[in-house]
């Protein structure tokens, strides 16, 4: 990887927005180079469901298609999907740790393949802790103000009640940014954060465009596709006539009922079905 860099509070090239919170780092460290344009953040849980690393893919890379920079923390779960979505779509990201940026005290070890590509493809690694600072549990809250701090506004996409995702919620609307949540089910723990959110003034994010409106940035134009995948292509014909219950579509496409669950979340991110509760799927026309 790059070397380590030390970026001071007065220098130039020191991120505006970031400059402009409460108690801003006077020296930050980096590895790599700090992408140019507006931040986005994305953050979430490290014990995500399906349903949430498909969303966090989609609206990272759709995001990332729309010139954003997509900020995250590096830790598993949501932030390793945003990451990981927004360099699908050959986008810019930043990693912000807790811990120093040298190999040895990275964290979580199993994410350094990734923080690696950050770098190669034009992102960057950010830390406020010098090199050499293992992963200390009072670091990550005070780092996540670094996360909202650096961008125009944050989107929680899973989380519970109290969670870090929160406290970087809690930052954003401190550092006066725009907090979107994308909703979830009711009986999830992993729902109770981004609902929560929702009820206190959050903004209900379904789609990336809902947040690129928000933002008062161009939202992407929707590509009419004809076809999808034809495993999609199974599910709309399944469903041509009338909506029907999702053990209804697995016995008429035949598909295994994982696959089906984890194609019908992506088909609701890609606008082309909608969930009309207990299960219940119809398209969208």
């Amino acid at each position: 990887m790059d070397q380590i860099k030390k970026l001071k509070i007065t220098d130039q090239n020191y991120p505006r927005l970031l400059k402009r919170i409460e108690e801003p780092p006077k020296m930050l460290y980096f590895r790599g180079k700090i992408p140019q344009g507006n931040c986005f953040a994305i953050v979430g849980t490290r014990r995500c469901s399906d349903y949430g690393k498909q969303i966090a893919l989609e609206i990272a890379g759709e995001l990332a298609e729309a010139e954003l920079v997509i900020v995250s923390g590096l830790a598993r779960g949501i932030d390793t999907f945003a990451h990981q979505g927004c360099l699908e779509k050959n986008g810019k990201t930043i990693a912000v740790l807790g811990t120093g940026l040298d190999e040895k005290s990275i964290y979580p070890k199993e994410n350094l393949k990734l923080a690696r590509e950050i770098i190669e493809k034009g992102g960057c690694l950010i830390s406020e802790f010098p090199p050499g600072t293992p992963g200390f549990k009072q670091n990550f809250p005070q780092r996540n103000r670094i996360i909202s701090g650096l961008c125009l506004g944050i989107l929680v996409v899973e989380a519970k009640a109290k969670s870090g995702a929160l406290i970087t919620a809690n930052w954003a609307k401190l550092q006066k940014r725009k907090i979107f949540a994308v909703p979830g089910p009711i009986y999830s723990l992993n729902s109770k954060g981004p609902n929560l959110l929702i009820k206190n003034g959050a903004i209900l994010v379904e789609q990336a465009n809902d947040i690129l409106k928000a933002l008062g940035l161009k939202p992407k134009s929707k590509q009419e596709t004809k076809g999808g995948t034809p495993k999609e292509n199974l599910i709309r014909e399944a469903l041509k006539e009338k909506s029907l219950h999702i053990q209804k579509i697995i016995e008429k496409t035949g598909l295994p009922a994982k696959e089906v669950c984890s194609i019908l979340a992506i088909m609701e991110i890609k606008n082309l079905v909608r969930n009309l509760g207990g299960n219940i799927y119809a398209l969208k026309r």
